[in-house]
């Protein structure tokens, strides 16, 4: 994947996009599927973006595509986005927990923390399975989340902020081959609950998004035959993502969106 085939450009998913200046967004697994665009959506809104992923190599790329997308635009703007990597292993809570904090000290304020970390691993069967898949998706989709949303959750409370989680109706409809995939994204859904608990009325929110599976521009060139039903496509998370400030926290705090077409 590059970061040209996820498409910075307006398209055919675009739309107006909410005002975020001055707020500071931090995507985790900013160099997967949905990052890049999420990314080029918040920079787009004005938000100061800090792009978080574990791998310079894929990182890197990514952010100074949707950097020299915007310059034109943010040399002319009076307040405009910016795009940031941080390159850190989210499975070190040490070291995430510095990272977050150096953030905090930096902009003053985290209002959003989007964890798009992702992961996936097929099986078997319950008795043909190999457990070890369960390792993987427990490190990737849980533990990363637990880390992050700790090294977060003072700063989202003070400032009202946004969590959210990209997760899979099989979190409550799991199938038997999927038991392991099915299960971790089960409980990162749990833990993400209960930071909405914890959250309580101070005006922060977490939203966990459901689908069925991402599609990206990549994707559809590869295989232009197909017709992905029930995919979500990137573009269309990341303009739900920005949206998440217009819908209070009361209303939105620990909710379930579908956004499976």
């Amino acid at each position: 994947m590059t970061p040209e085939s996820e498409g910075f450009t307006a398209g055919p998913h675009a739309a107006p996009m909410p005002d975020l200046t001055g707020k500071v967004v931090l995507v985790a697994g900013a160099a997967g599927a949905a990052g890049p665009p999420t990314l080029a959506a918040l920079v787009a809104a004005g938000a100061q973006v800090v792009a978080i992923d574990n791998d310079a190599a894929r990182l890197d790329p990514v952010v100074a595509a949707v950097g020299e997308a915007f310059e034109p635009a943010a040399a002319t703007a009076d307040v405009a986005g910016r795009v940031t990597g941080v390159v850190v292993d989210l499975l070190d809570e040490e070291a995430t927990r510095a990272a977050i904090t150096a953030v905090a000290d930096e902009h003053g304020r985290i209002d959003g923390l989007f964890h798009l970390v992702g992961g996936w691993r097929g099986g078997k069967g319950i008795v043909e399975s190999d457990l070890a898949d369960w390792d993987v998706m427990q490190n990737l989709l849980v533990r990363t989340l637990q880390h992050t949303s700790r090294a977060c959750h003072d700063a989202l409370v003070a400032s009202g902020g946004r969590l959210a989680i990209v997760s899979t109706p099989q979190a409550q409809q799991p199938g038997a081959k999927n038991a392991s995939y099915a299960a971790a994204k089960a409980a990162a859904e749990t833990w993400a609950l209960a930071v909405a608990d914890s959250f309580g009325d101070s005006g922060a929110a977490v939203v966990i998004l459901q689908v069925k599976a991402l599609l990206t521009d990549a994707m559809k060139a590869d295989r232009p035959d197909r017709r992905f039903p029930g995919y979500t496509h990137v573009d269309d998370v990341a303009a739900h993502l920005v949206r998440l400030w217009e819908s209070p926290a009361d209303s939105s705090n620990g909710t379930r969106q579908c956004l499976i077409p």
